[in-house]
């Protein structure tokens, strides 16, 4: 396994970055701005970004997009679209937007029409249902309840396969919610005197966001496995990476995200805050497509 980038993905990367960086929201206020999220959506559509597996991108080119989208709380769609992506490929003559479904809730679902569900090896679609409240507040949810319509059957070896795509993806998503949430923290110590210091300059803030730091270092190493495992490796030894990256990574990106709260302190849970909103989006993708510690033969059945 070679971990370093090619330049394509560099490239890749910077170009995740510059659109997140440019037209994600930049505070609280920005979620409900209509027009920015407009500009973002096309931005998004006009790279094909949706459409990297069909297009023949790797495991690794999504989990880069996703990770970046992460970091910048991008809140139009990616993750749904992605996967649907993956589940079916990209069909001559469908102007549907599809995403995917999780528990009876098509994810990631804003702006999207159909969505597709995996159960054991069979693939079905169904229209999406209303808005269904959740705590993310960059990604909505709708609801996925049927009538549902058979679009074939999979093999096991492309089910697996695409499950691993799936954890990944979601732990690419925490990895750049926790170093989003860590980049405001740092940037807060730097600025926030107290008693004639900035509170960085304290051991108790220092130790905490040096601990931050490497929990995501830890994230970074596991989520890039199972990222290469995904094209890589046998589906069944790219599930078992996914299953164990997504594990370490629910941990560390929920720790990262209330940490970065506790260093802001008083303000850290007041709504005007972005550290909540890293925390959010951290805690509902650790609960897309969740992981047991026995699945990953890491505890006792």
């Amino acid at each position: 396994m070679d971990v370093r980038l090619t330049s394509e993905q560099r490239q890749l990367r910077d170009a995740a970055a510059k659109l997140a960086d440019g037209l994600g929201p930049g505070s609280v206020l920005d979620l409900a701005d209509a027009r920015r999220r407009t500009r973002l959506e096309d931005a998004v559509a006009g790279t094909g970004f949706r459409e990297l597996r069909s297009d023949g991108a790797s495991g690794v080119e999504v989990a880069i997009v996703a990770e970046e989208f992460a970091r910048g709380l991008v809140d139009v769609p990616f993750l749904g679209p992605v996967l649907a992506d993956d589940l079916q490929g990209r069909l001559d003559g469908d102007t549907a937007r599809w995403t995917v479904a999780h528990t009876g809730v098509a994810i990631d679902a804003s702006g999207c029409d159909r969505v597709l569900k995996l159960e054991d090896s069979g693939v079905f679609a169904g229209p999406v249902g209303d808005e269904v409240a959740g705590a993310d507040l960059t990604r909505a949810a709708g609801a996925a309840a049927g009538p549902w319509e058979p679009r074939g059957d999979i093999s096991a070896g492309h089910r697996d396969r695409w499950l691993a795509l799936a954890l990944t993806t979601t732990c690419a998503d925490l990895v750049g919610a926790a170093r989003g949430a860590q980049r405001l923290a740092v940037e807060y110590a730097k600025v926030r005197s107290q008693y004639g210091n900035t509170i960085g300059s304290y051991q108790a803030i220092g130790h905490l966001l040096a601990e931050s730091e490497a929990l995501i270092e830890g994230s970074i190493s596991v989520l890039w496995h199972a990222a290469w495992a995904v094209d890589e490796l046998e589906p069944e030894q790219a599930l078992r990476a996914a299953r164990i990256a997504k594990i370490y990574a629910a941990r560390a990106a929920r720790t990262v995200c209330e940490t970065a709260i506790q260093v802001h302190g008083g303000i850290g849970n007041t709504w005007e805050c972005l550290a909540h909103v890293y925390l959010r989006r951290a805690l509902v993708s650790a609960e897309l497509f969740p992981v047991r510690l026995e699945e990953a033969g890491l505890g006792l059945s």
